[in-house]
């Protein structure tokens, strides 16, 4: 790039939605699976004890794992630069609602799950932002773009 050039102008709004695009495709996945999940029974009904149900929380673990990769690709996809940026912004937000979250309910009774829950999914946050965003590097670079 010419020095003498100005830098391309920041899109904000393109990340901004980008950002939102990612969180709203896992919560919305999120969210579609545990209804899903509950109308099967492999879930207890809404606000009833998930004790006995550890296993069930172990799949959730995993398909909110997936559904937090896809969610940051699907930023870092949208993002109009900086794709791991966009991902791992959206990694961040996913480590501070998750904590939030575990703090609420730490006590708040067996209907929330056992401690290591809530636990699983902070330290996931981060790492599941990072592939999401890796995915996408490894796509533009194959492409020749990165």
């Amino acid at each position: 790039m010419n020095e003498m050039q100005p830098p391309p102008p920041r899109r904000i709004g393109r990340s901004i939605g980008a950002l939102l695009a990612g969180m709203f495709a896992g919560v919305i996945l999120s969210l579609g699976t545990d209804v899903v999940l509950h109308a099967m029974g492999v879930f207890p009904p809404w606000g009833q004890s998930m004790v006995g149900y550890e296993g069930s929380l172990l799949l959730a673990t995993v398909y909110r794992t997936v559904y937090g990769v896809a969610g940051s690709y699907l930023a870092a996809r949208l993002a109009p630069d900086r794709p791991m940026l966009h991902a791992m912004i959206l990694g961040i937000a996913a480590l501070v609602v998750t904590t939030v979250g575990a703090i609420v309910t730490w006590n708040k009774g067996p209907a929330f799950g056992p401690h290591w829950y809530p636990l699983a999914l902070i330290v996931l946050a981060l790492p599941t932002a990072w592939a999401g965003g890796k995915l996408r590097l490894m796509q533009l670079r194959a492409r020749g773009d990165g």
